[in-house]
């Protein structure tokens, strides 16, 4: 069995500011465990599926995107939550949460069901530093990026599968929105 997630990946330039964002943290506050990803906003948190069968997740997936349309995201400034894990947040508008709830039904209908999907809040995010951040190094980095400005905004127009190599996530395949 592999694992798997399912995300938004943004544009090519968001994507280029994120990284460099995460590699202050490597740098300056010995944070690495975010470079084991492309930045994303997890949609799907990571499951198991038999790679045997991955195009039949595949066609779900092309499935559930093709009934879906562009999705207005805007990050926003930086989020923390305490006292590991520092993160752009993503403001959490009604298609947003469309979109996650539904993606999360859908899932659900084919055998993956996370089990703190009931319980947890969606909090979307994208992750800067990860847990790997001690509690010393959070409090310097988080007085530090707490006040910091980030401001994008971009059309989401497809999901993407992540594969998990062993070492780190990689994107597997897209999936484009009508």
């Amino acid at each position: 069995m592999s694992r798997f997630f399912i995300a938004l990946i943004p544009p090519n330039y968001i994507l280029e500011h994120v990284n460099q964002v995460m590699h202050y943290f490597a740098d300056n506050y010995n944070s690495r465990g975010a470079l084991r990803s492309p930045p994303h906003i997890t949609l799907q948190p990571p499951f198991k599926w038999d790679e045997a069968n991955i195009t039949k997740l595949e066609q779900h997936l092309t499935n559930f995107a093709s009934s879906r349309t562009l999705v207005p995201v805007t990050l926003n400034q930086y989020g923390a939550f305490p006292p590991r894990v520092i993160y752009i947040d993503v403001l959490n508008t009604p298609e947003l949460i469309a979109l996650q709830s539904d993606l999360i039904t859908y899932m659900e209908s084919i055998g993956i069901c996370d089990p703190n999907a009931k319980t947890r809040p969606f909090v979307p995010h994208m992750t800067v530093a990860y847990r790997d951040l001690t509690k010393q190094n959070f409090k310097a980095a988080w007085q530090e990026f707490e006040h910091r400005q980030v401001n994008f905004e971009f059309g989401a127009d497809n999901i993407c599968l992540l594969l998990h190599d062993g070492q780190r996530w990689n994107v597997l395949s897209k999936f484009q929105f009508s």
